[in-house]
């Protein structure tokens, strides 16, 4: 066992991030002591606690992990998964001069949280696409129950040569479209064989990463873009297709209907560089609706 304290610079409101990490049944949070679990996958897997002890001006965390000999990657992974090193500040005062000023203002010190592992993310997008919130966690958390594995109460995703080998029923058995379950089984059996390598994408551009994506079928450019936000932490994206950003936007700017694409380009143009905190906040806006 080992424990190690953090300190980083605010504003970064945990408690936020927690609130929006609890909406999935699969992530282990507790907000009155203000600690999460998170599942490590690599180079061991293990469970690794993080809770709260500061405030959002002076955040500081205390981590408890099991394996001495891995602590320093693995604290690399959470600075990774939490975005430890963006300085919320700049995006804050950055947002201060557009139209989003009041959300960011309510939101204040959100980070945006990665998925813990960038295949479980992509594992979710697919599932995500085309279905509403409600079913689509229930579906993700079905799926992970049955082949992925649980550990000190914490649940882990199975590997993607495990996917590679379910048959097409056992995924139809539990409530996944014939083409959804395809496309499943199809990208992890390019990742279990090497044809795709997802740690080797980290070091390339957007463009070059959505390119390799959207070959493989069954991932589109929405698909992609989330990869590229929450399995990557890339800071310019804004998925036009995203139903809840064009919800948020209807409701922050009154529109009568849902905006356009060109509309959306209009109104984001001064949100650049910092497009997906743009994009986590007008989720937020509507998330935490009343």
């Amino acid at each position: 066992m080992w424990e190690e304290t953090v300190k980083i610079k605010g504003p970064y409101h945990f408690d936020l991030a927690l609130e929006r990490q609890s909406i999935d049944p699969l992530n282990w949070v507790d907000l009155q002591s203000r600690t999460i679990k998170i599942p490590i996958y690599e180079p061991e897997t293990e469970v690794v606690s993080i809770q709260a002890i500061g405030t959002m001006g002076d955040p500081c965390f205390i981590i408890k992990g099991q394996n001495q000999k891995t602590k320093n990657q693995v604290i690399e992974r959470l600075y990774e998964i939490f975005q430890w090193h963006v300085t919320l500040h700049e995006i804050n005062d950055h947002f201060k001069q557009t139209s989003l000023k009041e959300i960011f203002e309510r939101h204040r010190g959100t980070p945006i949280v990665l998925d813990i592992s960038p295949y479980s993310c992509l594992v979710k997008c697919i599932i995500h696409q085309q279905l509403n919130m409600k079913f689509a966690m229930q579906l993700t958390q079905t799926f992970v129950h049955t082949f992925g594995f649980e550990k000190e109460g914490v649940w882990f995703y199975p590997s993607p040569e495990k996917v590679a080998e379910i048959a097409i029923d056992d995924l139809r058995n539990l409530k996944f479209s014939q083409r959804k379950a395809e496309y499943l089984i199809g990208l992890s059996k390019m990742i279990a064989s090497g044809e795709i390598n997802l740690n080797e994408l980290k070091g390339q551009s957007d463009e070059e990463i959505t390119k390799t994506l959207v070959k493989i079928r069954g991932i589109g450019p929405w698909t992609a873009q989330n990869f590229l936000m929450f399995g990557l932490g890339r800071p310019n994206l804004f998925p036009l297709a995203d139903i809840g950003i064009q919800n948020a936007m209807k409701k922050l700017f009154n529109l009568e209907k849902k905006p356009t694409y060109e509309e959306m380009e209009n109104f984001s143009k001064d949100w650049h560089p910092y497009l997906s905190y743009a994009s986590l906040y007008l989720w937020r806006s509507i998330e935490t609706a009343e």
